[in-house]
């Protein structure tokens, strides 16, 4: 019998992790882990801001994992499209999905479509220069507003108040530094449903905030209360403390004082209700303000609103109020929760699990969590595959002794399918360190689906 054949979907920390831990808990086994982008990394190359060098870090220890060579990359394959799930369930004894959450959640308002209202999960893949996304953004506002009260909020609100000299030094693209240059913001207001206790910022993503050349911060007193389930939470939680330590010492500041070209404001007790839109001369309506219904805490951390309106005129309006996950063909998916149903990462269609389909990550838990949290996680999931391999359950049909098995690589190749390796990741990644080098930067991250493909195989595209 041939040695256990797993192919994971999603090469980000998740599925690298999960990669990892396998082979680690079934040493042996043959994994070939699928990324739908030419290069892997996911949301650590895609999706943190490009001034986080910290945090991008971590594709390092993820280097370490790959470059073993125990893990098989494939990348540039759309799964559904160049090959279907079930195709892969015919081939290897376990699928393994972490595909991530890449949507934005939505928000449902009047006015969220006009021009001018963007999801923060599109403007973020603009600006870590994703592939698949214009490589133009139309930043044109002088005002801009953005719900939300999570670190994307404030990376959506940090890039777009920040400077473009002060981003030269990071592995941004010179599109965008182009689009953020032409930009003429001046305040960004970031609107917060709750209080500054409930709020999800890390303490350090909201300290850096503070630190932005040329950028003030300003926090309103009026928009600070504390009800007993804030109480609670701060002495729960020693980074919920952090935070509002932070945000306290910002409220004292004077508003008239700020004295930077540039402003984020911090509004807590607002909840949006509406994107207003005014027609412009071509009698388009186009965004002209957002307007919030003040709220006040209930006593157990949750709010209502008091019937108070706020109009805060803006021209653009940035919805960063969560990811969501998308369906894969042939895969069960909860359209309310954005998760593939799962009972510990064993995926489940009509409450029972479906042999040899299992996943982990965000498509398994939805969008919260670290690093951290994507570990422990893929550790269950892993778990959990194992014992069904030592009980037999899901294992595909074994072709007859000495029959030849199909390498899905090939399959690829003969469908015209333009693959990616780990290999090609390297020249890839070699030649953006190249480019960086010239400016002394640590990279210059390739933008064109097109050019990653064809450095990852210089010897297979004319």
């Amino acid at each position: 019998m041939s040695s256990l054949r797993v192919a994971v979907v999603g090469a980000g920390p998740a599925g690298i992790y999960a990669s990892d831990i396998l082979s680690r808990t079934l040493p042996g086994t043959s994994i070939d882990l699928f990324d739908r982008l030419p290069a892997p990394y996911g949301l650590v190359r895609y999706g943190v801001a490009p001034d986080h060098p910290r945090i991008k870090a971590i594709v390092n220890a993820l280097d370490k994992i790959l470059g073993r060579g125990d893990i098989r990359l494939i990348g540039n394959v759309e799964l559904g499209t160049d090959i279907a799930v079930e195709e892969l369930r015919e081939h290897y004894d376990a699928v393994v999905l972490a595909t991530g959450a890449i949507r934005d959640a939505a928000l449902d308002v009047p006015g969220v479509d006009l021009p001018g209202s963007f999801g923060a999960a599109d403007f973020v893949s603009w600006f870590d220069g994703h592939p698949d996304v214009p490589r133009t953004w139309p930043l044109e506002a002088r005002e801009i507003a953005v719900i939300g009260a999570g670190n994307v909020a404030l990376d959506v609100a940090r890039m777009l108040a920040k400077h473009p000299k002060d981003l030269a030094p990071t592995e941004i693209p010179a599109n965008v530094a182009d689009g953020l240059a032409a930009s003429p913001v001046t305040d960004v207001h970031v609107f917060a449903r709750r209080g500054p206790a409930q709020a999800k910022f890390s303490p350090l993503e909201l300290r850096e905030l503070g630190h932005v050349p040329d950028v003030d911060v300003i926090v309103y007193p009026e928009d600070f209360a504390f009800d007993a389930g804030s109480e609670a939470a701060m002495a729960a939680s020693n980074q919920t403390r952090q935070v509002v330590a932070t945000l306290t010492d910002w409220a004292l500041n004077d508003p008239a004082a700020a004295t930077a070209s540039r402003r984020i404001h911090l509004h807590f007790l607002h909840q949006p209700v509406e994107i207003v839109g005014e027609p412009g001369d071509d009698g388009v309506a186009r965004v002209s303000a957002l307007r919030t219904e003040r709220t006040e805490l209930t006593g157990d951390g949750t709010s209502r609103g008091t019937g108070t309106v706020v109009d805060t005129p803006v021209q653009a309006v940035y919805r960063a109020v969560g990811y969501f996950g998308s369906p894969i063909p042939g895969v069960p998916f909860d359209d309310v929760h954005g998760v593939i149903p799962n009972d510990g990462g064993r995926v489940l269609l009509d409450g029972e699990p479906v042999p040899g389909l299992y996943a982990t990550g965000w498509i398994k838990r939805g969008p919260v969590g670290l690093i951290g949290h994507t570990k422990s996680d893929a550790q269950e999931t892993i778990r959990n595959l194992a014992a069904d391999v030592e009980a037999g359950i899901g294992l595909r049909a074994r072709v007859a002794e000495g029959a030849e098995q199909v390498d899905v690589l090939a399959l690829l190749e003969e469908r015209g399918v333009p693959v990616t390796t780990w290999e090609g990741w390297e020249l890839l990644s070699a030649h953006e360190r190249a480019l960086g080098e010239v400016e002394g930067r640590a990279r210059v991250k390739v933008v064109p689906r097109e050019e990653m493909t064809a450095l990852s195989r210089p010897s297979l595209v004319r």
